[in-house]
């Protein structure tokens, strides 16, 4: 009995500190915190490109990221919440080199297509790194809203960036929540072998063309 006592304390603080080191507003993490997460997510990227899905093992990723096993699940409740995390950064990385280089479409679904298809193209470069972390976010329940949303977020980001908005009406959202919805549908149709590259392509500039019906009357001219 003292021993699954000990076993439930241990879980109910790793679950806090998980909190803590997903970054919650409450907790920031130290540079020490945030240098040991980096080298996770790098760990899990590397281990998903060598081998896909089944390739990223938590033991193995605490060994190659140099932390304890205990201390990757305080991070990490579980292999899910790893790639999703670990999506969201991958997705970040991108967003700083579509910054670098906006896109040169002339119009805003122009822009929002030209991203999406280099975003795509980024995934295409490393099939089994994109599988392993949409199979991640296909599989994942409640547990993992956190680290959903941020994946969310980032992609959001990254289709208004390309807008040009700061600050999109209702309508605008809405359509860059369908955009959304496309284009991981087209990411998994395009692991799964059911639709090329070209198809994709054609997949995108169609849904984005949605935003084009959101601009605002008094703006549309």
């Amino acid at each position: 009995m003292p021993a699954e006592a000990s076993r439930d304390q241990a879980a109910r603080a790793a679950r806090a500190d998980a909190g803590a080191a997903r970054g919650a507003p409450a907790s920031p993490l130290t540079e020490r915190q945030e240098a040991r997460r980096r080298r996770i997510l790098s760990a899990s990227a590397q281990l998903a490109g060598r081998g896909g899905f089944d390739a990223v093992q938590m033991r193995e990723v605490a060994e190659s990221s140099q932390v304890a096993l205990g201390t990757l699940y305080r991070y990490f409740p579980s292999k899910i919440h790893l790639l999703v995390a670990t999506m969201q950064d991958q997705l970040e990385h991108m967003h700083g080199t579509l910054r670098k280089k906006p896109p040169a479409g002339e119009t805003a679904a122009e822009r929002v297509a030209e991203t999406l298809m280099r975003a795509f193209r980024g995934l295409q470069r490393e099939p089994q790194l994109a599988e392993a972390m949409v199979r991640a976010l296909t599989f994942a329940d409640r547990s993992v809203s956190p680290e959903v949303d941020q994946v969310s977020r980032q992609t959001t980001a990254i289709i208004l960036d390309a807008m040009g908005l700061a600050d999109p009406t209702p309508a605008q959202l809405s359509a860059v929540r369908v955009i959304e919805h496309t284009w991981h549908s087209a990411l998994i149709t395009w692991l799964s072998g059911r639709a090329s590259i070209a198809e994709v392509k054609v997949d995108i500039e169609t849904v984005c063309q949605l935003i084009d019906l959101t601009v605002p009357t008094d703006t549309a001219h």
